[in-house]
């Protein structure tokens, strides 16, 4: 994982109540939401860390979300050009977490919106993202996207 820690910065923003679903995940917004009047936000990053994740796993209580966040890593049981084996697997995955976030419903919609919005501006500009790796596959040559 790559860890880097952050220079202390503070960014201030003043927001109304109003903001649309288009910002919604923004920390202004949600401020803004739940008191009901225009505020002032201040971010301070100074504790944050930087960390890398290609799978996730998701968990639930009644009253929280929990996503644990990691390194999928695969570690190949035979040699290429080995013969198959049907009784031993020909690889294994180990899901390595480095993060866990646990939030409550209001926060995991908002972030559930805001990602979805981010995954559509990319689509439209870059084209489809297709998770089937098999899918990627562009030509004979094995090359592959992503």
């Amino acid at each position: 994982p790559v860890a880097k820690k952050s220079d202390s910065t503070e960014t201030t923003a003043t927001v109304t109540p109003e903001a649309g679903a288009e910002d919604a995940g923004s920390p202004e917004t949600q401020a803004g939401q739940q008191t009901g009047q225009q505020v002032r936000v201040k971010i301070d990053d100074a504790g944050m860390h930087t960390n890398y994740a290609n799978a996730f796993r998701t968990n639930v209580t009644a009253e929280e979300v929990i996503v644990d966040l990691g390194l999928n890593q695969v570690f190949m049981n035979r040699q290429a050009g080995q013969p198959a084996d049907t009784a031993q697997p020909a690889g294994e995955i180990q899901f390595q977490i480095t993060e866990r976030l646990i939030m409550n419903y209001y926060t995991a919609k908002r972030l559930a919106i805001t990602l979805s919005q981010i995954i559509r501006r990319y689509e439209d500009r870059f084209g489809d993202l297709k998770l089937n790796a098999a899918d990627r596959v562009q030509s004979v040559t094995g090359t592959v996207e992503g």
